[in-house]
This record gives structure tokens, sequence and C-alpha cells, in this order.
């Protein structure tokens, strides 16, 4: 009976060592672009906080620039459990939840700060558990700036970009939004669209001002319009599965670090993007071309159709909460 007890008292003891000493939880964080950019940066914030919130216990690792999956493959990734957090740009959940193509629709905001306060909308927060059926939770949005328009053409009236062929991101969205001023939209993944410029593969493309610099897009594009004709904004996500099946304690604190990393990420994009502008007017690779009021006026009217063409799939109530913010 002595030997028993001291068997089973040992046996708890070598379970409570192994317990104490038991593997960090591996969070891979995967994303495409550069550490510099504000989403770079938000990453690599994340990284600090959740493993100075819970030493020992969790082991953020970060893989920027398309190191791990670009962004075609990313968030098939994600579903298969091979990352646990990825922060795709929100024209990649089209096929997840029709909703989510109200980002991409064109001059539906009129500033960075009118997106920020749909996403804190009722609506635009009820948008991060619309895909949680298909195995996606979202835990925030990330900006990252409005997007500018670029070509090796002044893209001055709508009917500058008459046959040019643009780069796009995977949306139908944008695909449409091309077709309205006669453009050729083509869909590249993000690690390709610098050589895509350089070799004439596309004319042109539409990045914020943090994307054009950090990939250097500007050095392979003569003209950048500042057209601020739409958000090119992420949503961190995790595989639902994978979140709900961690401790709720350990969940409870991830979120924390993941609410506080976002809000860093989008008060260095709210600074940065005009520091970024700034850096490529210093560079006189490629001129930057203000838009008069009139010129967006005229953009604005010829894509608005896609408005209308997308209403039925993102719903007509959203699309006005999203007007909304403007005011």
């Amino acid at each position: 009976m002595k030997f028993t007890l001291k068997l089973l008292a040992a046996s708890a003891l070598l379970s409570l060592g192994f317990t104490a000493h038991a593997a960090p939880i591996v969070i891979k964080y995967s994303h495409v672009v550069a550490d510099v950019t504000p989403k770079g940066k938000a990453a690599l914030k994340f990284k600090e906080l959740a493993e100075k919130a819970l030493p020992g216990k969790v082991e953020v690792q970060v893989f920027p620039n398309s190191q791990l999956f670009g962004d075609g493959k990313e968030m098939e990734a994600l579903l298969l459990g091979d990352v646990q957090v990825i922060a795709p740009s929100l024209a990649k959940f089209g096929k997840y939840t029709p909703k989510l193509q109200i980002f991409d629709l064109p001059f539906l905001f009129d500033d960075l700060q009118a997106v920020d306060r749909f996403q804190a909308s009722p609506e635009g927060q009820a948008l991060l558990s619309s895909m949680t059926k298909k195995g996606i939770t979202g835990l925030g949005y990330m900006h990252n700036g409005m997007k500018q328009l670029s070509a090796n053409t002044k893209l001055s009236m709508p009917a500058d970009a008459k046959g040019l062929k643009f780069r796009i991101q995977a949306s139908d969205v944008l695909e449409a939004q091309f077709k309205a001023v006669g453009g050729n939209p083509q869909k590249i993944s993000f690690s390709e669209v610098y050589q895509a410029l350089q070799t004439g593969v596309v004319d042109g493309t539409e990045n914020p001002w943090s994307n054009i610099y950090s990939k250097k897009f500007h050095e392979v594009q003569k003209y950048i319009m500042e057209s601020d004709h739409g958000a090119l904004d992420y949503m961190v996500i995790t595989n639902t599965k994978w979140w709900d099946g961690l401790p709720a304690d350990i969940r409870k604190t991830l979120k924390s670090a993941m609410d506080e990393s976002i809000a860093y990420g989008n008060k260095v994009a709210f600074q940065e993007g005009l520091e970024f502008k700034d850096k490529i007017i210093a560079d006189k690779k490629a001129e930057v071309v203000p838009m008069t009021k009139e010129q967006k006026t005229a953009w604005r009217t010829a894509m608005k159709p896609v408005w209308k063409q997308f209403e039925g799939e993102i719903g007509k109530d959203l699309i006005s909460a999203a007007e909304r913010a403007n005011k």
C-alpha cells in the first residue's frame, strides 16, 4: 500500500513537471507585405505583446513578405491549420461572405476616418463573425490606407483608363470597377506585382502609399494619381476551430494583445500615410498627380454603377450604413 502511494505521488509530480515545462503554443502569423508597413509593424507588435503577457506559454512567429505563403495560398493554409493568424486584404473574402465586398466599392468612403467609423459600428463589427461557419473568425480590422491609382499614363479622367491593363486582387468588385472605365483588370498575386509592372504585363495598379513605397512600385510607374478611391484594409483572422480550442484565459489574453496591436498598427497607418507619399515624391521616380474635385467626381460617377451591380449581394442597408459613416 505504501509503495503504491509513493508510486502515485511520483507519477503526479512527474505529470506536474511535464505540465510546467510544456512546449509553448506556436502561433504562426503570416502576411504578404514588408515589416515597415502598418500591417508589418502591427504583426511584430502582436508578437511582442503576446509573448510578454504569456511568457513561455506562447511563441509568435511572424513571416512577412510572403515568406510562407503568397496571398493566393494563405487562406487555404489557415483553414488547413498550417498557419494560425493571417491578415488578408478585405478584397479576399468575397467567396466566404459577399457582404465584405462592401469595402471594395469604389468611392464609397470619403477617407480613412469614415472607414474606421463604419468598422466600429454595429454593422461593421457583425461582419467579423460572418464567416465562423466557414471556419474563419475575425479578430479585428487593420488599416493600410486609401488606395491611389498608378499607371504609365496620366489618369486624369476615366477615359484615360480605357484599354489599359490593371493589376487587381482576386475580387469581382475590383474587376467590375476597372471594367466600368474601360480598363482590362488582371488578377495577379501581390508578390508578382513589381515584375508585372516592370515588364509591362500590366500598365497600372492601385495601392496605398505604404505599399507603393515599400514594394518600390513607384520605380516602375510613371504616374501616381491621388485618387483616394477606396480603402486597402485587412481583417486579421484565425482558424475558428483552433481559436475556440485554446484555453479560455490564453484566448482572452491573445485577443487583448491583438486589439492593442491593431490599434497600434492603425495609428501608424494614419501617421505614415503622408510620410510615404513624401518619400515617393522625394525619390523623383514617379510623378504624384493631385486630382481636382471635378476629376474625382467624374471618376466616382463612372464607377458608381458598380454599387448597384453588387447591391443584391452586399445588401442595400449595409451600403447605406457605410455611407452614413462619411458624415
